[in-house]
């Protein structure tokens, strides 16, 4: 017999036995995990959804509050124990999406005695890594312990001393690890550091699931650019469409997610209001909003394409091919002229912001931006596509061009989510 999961203050002096076995979650299935009492599921649209809010709100440093009760005397196999700690450390690394940019999201567990002793996640850009809070929460009995962690500890001084040497110093026995860190400052020198001091390390453990995680830090630090998400709307004959499902711009929606967990969205449509400002944030609790761009074809903005300085709670940026006059110092936005407007000199200005991933929202049933999404076809810059199928037939005039070229959309999958159906997959 298994207790439910309690929930405990951080001031709690209660130590509990705990036990993995029970809770073994096959990537291909969706069920309920006891681990903070959360769903658990897998994907983009399956992926892992856990306790949300933001690390400022209901966390103290990125220190895990759940604590899970279970009975003695369970036998465990190890090789399954490994993956379910893999797994809680991308449940809590989670706890922060939205919030890490430009730095990976990553969560720590400490287990010894077939117990967790001490968890944490890396809660923001110039914190303490997940090894630290999780050590600090393990305290001394981090010695001997084995430390499961989803990325390579970092072995080189940044704004943060090394987790490799913090872990080092606390005399754990073993280190299992999700992947190795692709910043090639990192690379694999975390775990030989490690290996050095004489700690056993295992390596690529529920790999595919910590590098879904943080794709689109991996594919910054392997290319340099931002990871690039186009995503629209379609009717059931193909048409493009502005609308949006029912509810999926909710907290808890896809469309509400995808702007909580990138850092900047590019706007598609026409600035005449087809994209109400109330579809501009993230409904999450707690989130962290993107940056907006906005791109405006003319060089004089519309009347009232964003909402004023006054009434703004969203970073936003205009891009132009020429800077207009109208009205634009009462405007919550800032207007970049370039010299021509183009999808590759946009990234580039993304870029030299540091932004590490891109949603291209396509809300729009004019053609002026069919250049803008050629260009990224052709130019291979898009990485993901995420296409919502609404019940409708007709209502929208245009498609996308043909580029005279097919292309293969890589691991696509599909979700039904309340009358829509969801598509998403690779280029």
């Amino acid at each position: 017999m298994y207790a439910k999961a309690l929930t405990v203050s951080l001031c709690s002096p209660i130590s509990t036995k705990f036990s993995p076995s029970a809770h073994f979650v096959s990537p291909c299935t969706q069920s309920k995990s006891l681990v903070g009492s959360s769903e658990v599921k897998y994907g983009y649209f399956n992926s892992i959804k856990m306790a949300s809010g933001s690390p400022k709100s209901s966390r103290n440093g990125g220190r895990c509050v759940v604590v899970n009760v279970m009975s003695e005397g369970s036998q465990r196999d190890n090789d399954n124990d490994d993956g379910f700690y893999i797994r809680r450390c991308v449940e809590l690394a989670r706890k922060a999406v939205g919030f890490t940019s430009p730095n990976p999201m990553v969560g720590c567990v400490i287990v010894k005695d077939g117990r967790i002793v001490g968890e944490g996640y890396h809660p923001r850009a110039g914190q303490p890594h997940a090894e630290v809070f999780a050590l600090r929460d393990a305290g001394s009995m981090a010695q001997d312990a084995t430390a499961y962690v989803s990325l390579e500890p970092c072995n080189h001084y940044g704004r943060t001393p090394p987790c490799a040497d913090a872990l080092i110093k606390a005399k754990v026995r073993k280190v299992v690890v999700g992947m190795v860190d692709p910043n090639p400052i990192v690379a694999s020198k975390g775990l030989d550091r490690l290996r050095d001091a004489g700690i056993e390390v295992t390596v690529g453990v529920e790999e595919q699931l910590c590098q879904k995680l943080n794709e689109a830090f991996t594919h910054r630090m392997l290319t340099g650019k931002p990871f690039v998400i186009l995503r629209y709307s379609i009717s059931l004959d193909g048409h493009l469409l502005g609308e949006l499902g029912e509810g999926v711009a909710e907290s808890g929606g896809y469309y509400s997610k995808l702007f909580q967990e990138n850092d900047a969205v590019i706007h598609l449509s026409t600035l005449s209001g087809d994209n109400p400002h109330s579809v501009l944030t993230s409904k999450e609790p707690g989130a962290n909003q993107p940056l907006h761009i906005v791109l405006a074809a003319s060089p004089d903005l519309p009347n009232n394409p964003l909402p004023s300085s006054a009434e703004a709670t969203q970073k936003v940026i205009v891009f132009t091919e020429k800077v207009g006059v109208h009205d634009s110092d009462q405007r919550a936005a800032d207007l970049v002229a370039l010299d021509a407007m183009s999808f590759t000199s946009i990234l580039e200005q993304c870029e030299r912001r540091g932004i590490s991933s891109v949603v291209v929202d396509v809300r729009c049933s004019a053609s002026e931006f069919d250049r803008i999404l050629e260009e990224g076809f052709e130019q291979k810059l898009f990485q993901k596509v995420v296409v919502e199928v609404l019940p409708v037939w007709g209502g929208g005039s245009h498609r996308f061009k043909s580029l005279g070229q097919s292309l293969k959309v890589k691991n696509l999958t599909s979700v039904v989510s309340g009358n829509s159906v969801l598509l998403e997959g690779y280029f």
